[in-house]
């Protein structure tokens, strides 16, 4: 099978190449959009008896309710009504309920960063300089209402502010790229090995 394909591999490499083209092409039909990245630190308070892992764990904990409490519509809200916060609300404002959840949970984006007690969030906009203002927002508003979605002693602390990225984050057009140049040659792979017999014998 591998010497079949090693044989045709000048045409699996063009294959791929085209599709990846196309990818790329496709790609371009997209906005172009930045990122902005912010870290807050996730404290829980010494409690009497417990060890620091176990204080970890619990930040961590913390930081994975507050994950899926960035995506939800109250938390928004509470971005959009804080008037200090200095970011475009109107495009946020100018959409239906449907789209405003949908382009919400695609932007705003947050993970926790395992064994670090930090809470890393990502803003996606159509500049960097909007990007940085929405991680603003969100971060400071998770900082001063977080309270609100968590139990016990936690303090929440802003300690990286956002870094914008210095390209267009998205869409990747290396990672499209290259998806594109492998489902080309995984396609024209599966294509060769079943018409395999035709093809030796013409």
């Amino acid at each position: 099978m591998w010497s079949f394909l090693k044989k045709h591999s000048t045409l699996l490499l063009v294959w791929g190449l085209i599709i990846g083209t196309v990818a790329v092409g496709l790609s371009l039909l997209f906005p172009l959009q930045y990122s902005a990245t912010s870290q807050v630190l996730i404290i829980s308070r010494n409690q009497s008896g417990v060890d620091p892992y176990t204080q970890a764990k619990s930040a961590e904990r913390i930081g994975e309710n507050l994950v899926e409490v960035i995506q939800t519509t109250d938390f928004y809200g509470k971005v959009m009504e804080a008037k200090t916060l200095v970011f475009n609300k109107d495009l946020w404002k100018n959409l239906s309920v449907r789209d405003q959840r949908k382009d919400w949970q695609r932007d705003v984006r947050s993970e926790v960063v395992y064994g670090t007690s930090l809470l890393r969030i990502t803003t996606y906009a159509t500049t960097p300089e909007e990007a940085v203002n929405l991680s603003n927002a969100v971060s400071q508003t998770i900082v001063s209402r977080g309270w609100e979605y968590v139990s016990g002693d936690v303090v929440l602390k802003q300690v990286d502010d956002p870094l914008a990225s210095r390209f267009p984050a998205r869409p990747n057009f290396i990672l499209n790229a290259f998806a594109g140049f492998a489902i080309g040659v995984g396609l024209l792979s599966l294509w060769l090995l079943k018409y395999r017999r035709h093809l030796l014998f013409n």
